[in-house]
């Protein structure tokens, strides 16, 4: 046998080589390489490339050292420089895979994710995806966090992506953001880009039911427990592809908030807001509760308009005169199909209505009840008109039409007035009015309303029940009387401004922002609480939730961790210290926290540039 041949005891040839492990997870092989410790980590996986003989780009791969929870990302260290010998294993994966995200609105997603970034960066990537400018996705990160998530806690799988290839809007031309590309073909966005700006009403009480709900100050600090490390990569944090994680707000510091160009953001905020009050995560009262629960009846009732209407392109060198559709109303967007068979299938015309002309043409005697609209096209306008059957089937869609020209949908306020007054109109140029014609809304106040509130005030409406009163649907039309009550005072506002209202109402509660975890106090007997806000850190009785001591963020000099007895001390200008020893979760994450509301303070509100990562890890890593 020649020298090289010749294994050592060690593992090692008498060459000075030795054979490195490597498992292909995509071809799922186990590969050995002859090496040195002087190899650098691009070399080896050359190597490795060569011996597969593989047509195909490994450019996305990297090497994973799972002993050691470590990627090998520097190319240019040696095996030496980092540690490994002929006992280490090393995974040759993908740095990208599939991660599936529970939004703030229930739904889940599917995304590709970088599982070699940090978390911070990770989280900073996705949400780019969420909105059409840099700037944006920018404002959004720092609010956003991962939560590993807790079993019966998130609702079934709803939104799924399939391709990332880019795609173009066929009403316009313009390029789909990647929000497009993802969800378009999932049966909840049907095209529409702004899907994630859409909030979905709650269908059952029973999915309240369901739902994990913290019975106690206890319960909620546990559920803190989860909050990631943002200055750790997914793979350290023994995060798994295709795991199911809880993408949230974590900080409660909402930064330049603007209902204007931030939709999206908006709503994933409401829907945080709304699954916080609904699962009783945060106190209100009866009052405030029919207050929320009347917002949400304008924002979840968003109606649409599906039938056969007769469409006409008067500017099209034809003879041919109008053409029957089967024709829906979504949003500010009408879509055409041929059939009512084919409406899940692409609309033969697609129509988007803001800043169009909308005139009606009308003649009662002659039955004829046509909508000229002049829509705002690239090269001009485009002339179409619809033609109606019957009075209300033409009050419908022309109060729809009137209101997607301003930009507004169904969902908005004046949606019954309008089309009552179009058909109050109709009625009187009658020659002889029926007596019997009353120009009723379209919409009914059949709102269910049981889906609004929280099960506790839901139950307690089913305990004030009349002895005797067994009517069906009788403690529902009670809380809907309610509502319907406290709706009085929201009814004039815009979806957008609904959902604003109802941020707002969720910040001025007095328990919103606080995020609880279990602690033992220096010289303290007994587990208590910590709260941490956007400005103060709070010490609570466990039991009671009564505020036992405040400090200020902003008299505060510095905080550390003593990382060995896992101690976090924070020194105040004119006070004693505090110090404080977490219990249950690693005091990393109440270091982050501190750490994060600290960086959001600092930060100034006309700033539009991109954010300081490498500020943010300082301030929230203790070690970087």
């Amino acid at each position: 046998m020649a020298l090289d041949g010749i294994r050592m005891p060690d593992g090692c040839y008498a060459d000075g080589t030795w054979e490195l492990k490597m498992h292909v997870t995509d071809l799922h092989r186990d590969v050995s390489l002859r090496v040195t410790g002087e190899i650098h980590v691009g070399g080896v996986m050359l190597k490795l490339a060569e011996k597969l003989d593989v047509k195909k780009d490994w450019s996305d791969h990297a090497l994973w050292w799972e002993k050691k929870k470590t990627w090998l990302l520097k190319t240019h260290w040696t095996l030496d420089k980092y540690g490994i010998q002929a006992d280490a294993r090393l995974l040759f994966t993908p740095q990208h895979k599939l991660l599936r995200l529970q939004l703030p609105n229930m739904k889940h997603m599917k995304v590709k994710v970088n599982f070699s970034d940090r978390v911070f960066k990770a989280v900073s990537d996705i949400c780019k995806t969420f909105s059409k400018s840099d700037v944006l996705s920018t404002l959004t990160i720092m609010h956003l966090s991962y939560q590993r998530s807790t079993p019966g806690i998130y609702s079934s799988p709803g939104l799924y992506s399939k391709t990332m290839t880019p795609t173009y809007d066929s009403r316009d031309g313009s390029p789909l953001s990647p929000t497009t590309a993802w969800f378009g073909d999932s049966p909840l966005s049907e095209g529409n880009p702004s899907i994630l700006a859409v909030s979905q009403p709650i269908s059952s009480p029973d999915i309240l039911a369901k739902l994990y709900k913290p019975q106690s100050l206890l319960d909620k600090a546990k559920i803190n427990q989860g909050w990631m490390d943002s200055s750790r990569s997914l793979m350290e944090q023994d995060v798994k592809e295709n795991e199911v994680l809880l993408l949230r707000f974590k900080y409660h510091s909402f930064f330049d908030l603007n209902p204007k160009y931030d939709a999206i953001r908006v709503n994933q905020l409401y829907e945080q807001a709304k699954w916080a009050i609904l699962l009783e995560e945060i106190e209100c009262t009866e009052e405030e509760m029919m207050m929320f629960a009347a917002l949400q009846g304008d924002i979840t009732s968003i109606p649409e308009l599906a039938d056969y209407v007769k469409v006409f392109k008067p500017k099209k060198l034809t003879l041919k005169g109008y053409k029957q559709y089967w024709c829906t109303f979504k949003d500010i967007t009408i879509s055409c199909y041929k059939s009512k068979e084919e409406a899940h299938g692409t609309p033969s015309l697609q129509m988007n209505l803001r800043g169009c002309e909308v005139t009606p043409d009308v003649n009662i005697s002659a039955q004829k009840f046509n909508i000229k609209l002049l829509i705002p096209v690239a090269d001009g306008m485009n002339e179409i008109w619809l033609r109606c059957d019957a009075e209300k089937q033409y009050a419908h869609w022309m109060a729809a039409c009137r209101l997607a020209s301003k930009g507004k949908t169904m969902a908005d306020s004046s949606y019954n007035l309008e089309v009552h007054n179009i058909l109050s109109f109709l009625k009187m140029q009658h020659m002889n009015p029926d007596p019997q014609f009353i120009a009723e809304p379209a919409v009914t106040n059949d709102i269910n309303s049981e889906c609004l509130v929280s099960p506790r005030y839901l139950k307690k409406y089913k305990n004030k029940q009349v002895t005797g009163i067994t009517r069906p649907g009788y403690i529902r039309d009670l809380i809907s009387a309610r509502i319907l009550e406290a709706h009085q005072n929201v009814a004039q506002m815009s979806l957008i401004e609904a959902k604003m209202r109802f941020i707002q109402a969720w910040q001025s509660l007095p328990e919103f922002g606080i995020t609880h975890f279990l602690a033992k106090f220096q010289g303290g007997k007994r587990d208590e609480l910590i709260g941490i806000t956007y400005n103060r850190l709070i010490r609570m009785d466990a039991n009671t939730g009564d505020a036992i001591k405040t400090w200020r963020f902003a008299n505060m000099k510095q905080w550390n961790v003593n990382w060995e007895i896992k101690m976090v001390t924070v020194e105040f200008a004119d006070e004693p210290s505090l110090a404080f020893i977490c219990a249950e979760v690693d005091c990393k994450v109440v270091h982050e926290f501190i750490g994060g509301y600290i960086f959001l303070s600092t930060r100034a509100k006309d700033q539009n540039e991109s954010l300081d990562e490498e500020m943010f890890y300082k301030l929230t890593s203790g070690w970087v």
